[in-house]
């Protein structure tokens, strides 16, 4: 194949570590990568390039990734947008396949599975839903990544509206969800 006729990937993520060997992986695998690690670069790159397929980290220094998925749409609209985050949750899920991301994914994931998203025709769902109702532990993350998104991933603004120190929220965001 024609590394010109590749198709391309935008990866955004905040991480220079896991940019740089997200964007490495998926090179190996034939893509024309392109890597962003702030908003600005990335719509430039997308503009630029017009991406096939985006990888789009939920949280870009502090900041909701949703609100670049509209502008990398315009850029082109039949892109293919993955969401890829470590702050899983059904709320931020739904918000993102409404704003035009066709994938979501949670941390950590690895290349194959990200490409299997990719070029998945229908939203993947990994796990099982429970029969059983969510605990109390989930249920609070899951109000907490929903307040959440609706402050733009806005730290200090989710805390003062959750009524909670900024520094316990951060500290409950640093853990991974619990699972039921």
């Amino acid at each position: 194949m024609n590394p010109q006729d590749a198709p391309h990937i935008l990866v955004i993520d905040d991480d220079p570590a896991f940019n740089r060997v997200l964007t490495r992986a998926l090179s190996q695998r034939g893509f024309a990568v392109f890597g962003a690690t702030d908003p600005e670069s990335a719509l430039a790159l997308a503009g630029q390039h017009e991406p096939e397929y985006v990888v789009l980290d939920l949280n870009i220094d502090g900041s909701s990734g949703l609100r670049l998925i509209e502008p990398l749409l315009q850029a082109n609209p039949d892109c293919r947008i993955l969401v890829l985050t470590g702050y899983a949750s059904i709320a931020t899920t739904v918000d993102a396949i409404k704003l035009g991301a066709t994938q979501y994914l949670a941390k950590p994931a690895d290349v194959d599975s990200i490409l299997k998203a990719l070029s998945a025709t229908d939203v993947v769902i990994e796990d099982e839903v429970s029969a059983g109702p969510m605990s109390v532990d989930r249920l609070e993350w899951e109000h907490i990544q929903r307040v959440l998104a609706e402050n733009d991933g806005n730290i200090s603004a989710t805390a003062r509206a959750l009524k909670m120190h900024r520094r316990t929220l951060q500290r409950k965001l640093a853990k991974r969800p619990v699972k039921e």
